[in-house]
């Protein structure tokens, strides 16, 4: 006599659920954008001996602005973003750059030994571009 072990088969929806996976899958990735996050934010700085400001007011910046960072060394080297370029190809960046439907905001980092002839090559190619929404950093006093 032959048996069958076979299990009765029903059409049952599953009533539990284990969402612990998900759960992990969840915040490894939420991990994950916050380090991507802070990394894509992060410019890589040049050290600067940055003029001195006395204290006053600060306002915060609207998040939704997008910041170029422009630096002046001392011996009149611009960067843009970290690349090294001429005036002329400041220029022609800067040009490309105005054509967005939402220009960055350009930080100007300029060394305190820099002359004022080089800080105002800069913004006479930012005035040319129509491109006026600009910040400067600097140290506070102490």
């Amino acid at each position: 006599m032959a048996r069958t072990f076979r299990r009765k088969h029903t059409q049952q929806p599953i009533s539990e659920l284990n969402v612990t996976n998900l759960i992990d899958l969840g915040f490894t990735l939420l991990i994950i954008f916050m380090i991507a996050t802070t990394v894509t934010n992060q410019e890589q700085t040049v050290p600067m001996n940055l003029p001195v400001e006395s204290k006053s007011i600060q306002t915060k910046a609207d998040p939704d602005d997008k910041f170029e960072s422009i630096t002046i060394k001392a011996n009149g080297t611009i960067s843009l973003a970290g690349r090294q370029l001429t005036l002329a190809q400041l220029a022609r960046e800067l040009g490309s750059m105005a054509g967005q439907p939402k220009p960055p905001v350009f930080r100007i980092r300029m060394d305190a030994k820099a002359t004022a002839q080089q800080f105002m090559s800069v913004v006479d190619e930012l005035k040319k571009k129509k491109l006026f929404k600009i910040t400067f950093d600097t140290q506070t006093a102490n």
